[in-house]
């Protein structure tokens, strides 16, 4: 059964479950939104009653700390959300952000994310980045091996692209996840795919297949 709204969105409280501590700091990160306001809401709010303490780092129109990476390598959890891949990593570039987000990785803190906050940890990914049609991506920050693409069956041209792209080699073997599924690595290794619904499936893709992984279903803890 998934849990209602109100709750702790159960990858979240596994997030929360891995930073360890009894108030995690976690630093939520909407680049890929232009840094819409609403979204910033939204995540404070569904983290209203969880034991956490709960920041968040801007950039648009300008940075809303003085300091990002003071604020970044402090935190247990780092979350980026989803929007555009393509937006974010320039923007990131020109703020030196993916260069604090790999000293924070170096340092042990938890990098999490969701859509373009999952694909911009590898080497590339499917997006509509460059407008409605899906197109390859390529230029994500590569700390994790291969690529990565979301949305796999719940958006029905990602399967086919991605499986496409992969194989034609315009981007590199990798991982595919549905909704709701996620994959939790210690540092370039795949230890984990957990789902927050119980048909949720992850695929590990090459050019000549596509395999199942054995994947968690978080509710059933």
């Amino acid at each position: 059964m998934l849990m209602p709204q109100s709750d702790v969105p159960l990858q979240v409280r596994y997030t929360l479950e891995l930073a360890g501590g009894p108030r995690p700091r976690v630093c939520v990160m909407n680049t890929a939104t232009g840094d819409d306001p609403a979204g910033y809401v939204r995540f404070y709010d569904r983290l209203a009653d969880a034991a956490a303490e709960v920041r968040h780092l801007a950039l648009f129109p300008m940075p809303n700390v003085s300091d990002p990476e003071d604020l970044l390598l402090s935190q247990d959890v780092i979350f980026v959300g989803g929007g555009s891949v393509a937006n974010m990593m320039a923007v990131w570039r020109v703020h030196g952000i993916d260069d604090i987000l790999r000293k924070a990785w170096h340092a042990g803190i938890i990098l999490a994310g969701s859509s373009a906050g999952g694909i911009c940890w590898f080497s590339g990914g499917t997006t509509d980045s460059f407008g409605t049609r899906l197109r390859p991506f390529t230029d994500g920050m590569g700390m994790l091996p291969g690529s990565f693409c979301p949305h796999y069956h719940s958006e029905p041209e990602r399967r086919p692209l991605y499986r496409r792209l992969v194989a034609d080699g315009s981007l590199e073997a990798g991982i595919a996840c549905d909704d709701g599924v996620a994959a939790h690595f210690v540092d370039d290794e795949a230890a984990e795919f957990v789902s927050d619904r119980p048909d949720g499936k992850a695929y590990r893709v090459t050019a000549s297949s596509e395999t199942p992984a054995a994947t968690r279903f978080l509710g059933a803890d």
